[in-house]
């Protein structure tokens, strides 16, 4: 079996155990970033969208089995993530997606839409207003996630394919 099928399990149980125990020490206002959120754009971008899809659905469900939330509410917005991800991945320009500030804004894009999903699934209050709701269930938190993703693009670790 390849090593790259392999590889991601591990350095996504490494950032599942920082998401779950560091991560919420950074919070703004309840606010976290999600830092398996920009692995899984990483893997997505590098890899292709087909492998990006098998792996946010493989993200989603153990985030699902270890968090102890509404099961398959991660898992999809996670493949769908995935997907997404995915269609920023070309032959041409896979090296300055992942290298430059487009990072961040796919990132964003995909941060919006894990959340909208997320949230419609799992965190959905029929007394609030749709747009309070958007707000601070998808738009902060994709905020705060691309603001993160940031850090990852000066990271050493984008030259290697880890």
């Amino acid at each position: 079996m390849k090593w790259e099928f392999i590889l991601p399990l591990p350095i996504f149980l490494l950032v599942l155990l920082i998401q779950i125990t560091m991560v919420p020490l950074i919070s703004i206002a309840g606010v976290v970033p999600d830092v398996i959120l920009i692995l899984l754009v990483y893997y997505s971008i590098t890899k292709g969208q087909l492998y990006g899809t098998i792996l946010g659905a493989s993200f989603g469900i153990f985030v699902d089995l270890i968090t102890g939330g509404l099961l398959g509410s991660a898992m999809l917005s996670k493949t769908v993530v995935g997907f997404v991800a995915g269609y920023f991945s070309s032959e041409t320009k896979r090296e300055i997606n992942i290298t430059t500030y487009y990072f961040s804004l796919i990132v964003f894009i995909c941060a919006i839409v894990d959340s909208v999903i997320f949230s419609f699934f799992s965190a959905f209050n029929l007394r609030s207003n749709i747009f309070s709701l958007f707000f601070e269930q998808a738009l902060l938190p994709a905020l705060y996630t691309g603001v993160v993703s940031i850090l990852f693009i000066f990271s050493p670790f984008k030259r290697k394919s880890f």
